[in-house]
């Protein structure tokens, strides 16, 4: 029943990003994540995409949609929320794995 957070990044503020990953990852691993890509540069092969030189993906797989949404709303992840704020301009989703029954 895995699921995924999947989070385009583009740094706006290095240094409250950086305090924003230290808050970030406990509360990740709390829930069950795992990152799988943190801070990755997309290559990309298809689309028509202008991708900024400072542009990051990042890939946490949690055990599963129910997990993931949990954290999110988490006490322990709001206060890396906040840090987010203003640091980061970020689209952010999560999606089922192939295990995870829709």
């Amino acid at each position: 029943m895995t699921a995924y957070m999947i989070a385009q990044v583009q740094i706006l503020e290095p240094e409250r990003w950086e305090h924003y990953r230290q808050l970030a990852a406990p509360a990740i691993a709390r829930y069950g994540g795992r990152y799988l890509a943190r801070g990755a540069r997309p290559e990309v092969d298809e689309a028509d995409w202008e991708q900024p030189e400072d542009l990051q993906v990042n890939i946490v797989e949690f055990p599963s949609l129910a997990q993931a949404h949990a954290w999110y709303a988490s006490p322990e992840y709001a206060e890396a929320l906040a840090y987010r704020k203003g640091a980061v301009l970020r689209r952010l989703f999560f999606v089922r794995g192939t295990d995870e029954p829709e």
